[in-house]
């Protein structure tokens, strides 16, 4: 069964958007720079750690907030495999030239599990800040893949703000820095 991976960029005080997020900024204010690395790929440890998530990337799993500012800045999907969008509001599938959009309005239960099935033997990528909050609550959430960059946003959307009460324990598999990001994997222990 394909493993569900939360492959997310986040400041140092824990922001992984800017303020004022929206279509016209969908990082919102400032929060482009969290990517930059992404973009930048002149060190070797940026540029491997993109192949490998493209590589690892045989679905996607994201909320209807992320789809909707981010499908203008994407123009297509945000990886090349079939994506599925957990939302309440309920759309035609939209196929784009490297996967198509699948809106999912059955709850994320089902949601993981048809992205598990198209993912194959390679993993689901969750995207957006509440469907890994709703991930990691359910417990279905298997790796986290956290890119911290140096900087302090002061304000936006959080990463881990709404996870409840409950300890969370995870077991570190990996730490890799760049000049721009510190890479680190860490797996859900259950």
């Amino acid at each position: 069964m394909a493993q569900v991976f939360a492959h997310v960029t986040m400041s140092l005080d824990g922001f992984m958007a800017g303020p004022d997020i929206g279509v016209e900024q969908p990082m919102g204010a400032g929060g482009e720079r969290l990517h930059r690395w992404i973009f930048d790929q002149s060190d070797d440890v940026d540029a491997a750690a993109v192949r490998r998530q493209f590589a690892l990337t045989g679905s996607v799993l994201l909320g209807r907030r992320t789809f909707d500012v981010g499908i203008g800045q994407w123009g297509d999907t945000p990886y090349p495999a079939p994506c599925f969008v957990l939302t309440h509001r309920p759309a035609p599938d939209r196929v784009e030239k490297s996967g198509t959009f699948t809106f999912v309005h059955t709850g994320l239960s089902d949601a993981v599990r048809v992205a598990r099935a198209a993912a194959g033997d390679r993993a689901v990528t969750v995207m957006g800040a509440d469907v890994v909050q709703q991930a990691l609550r359910a417990g279905l959430l298997d790796e986290i893949h956290l890119q911290i960059a140096p900087v302090l946003l002061g304000a936006g959307r959080r990463l881990f703000e709404h996870l409840g009460p409950d300890h969370i324990e995870l077991e570190r598999l990996d730490v890799r820095e760049s000049a721009q990001v510190t890479h680190m994997r860490f797996r859900v222990l259950k």
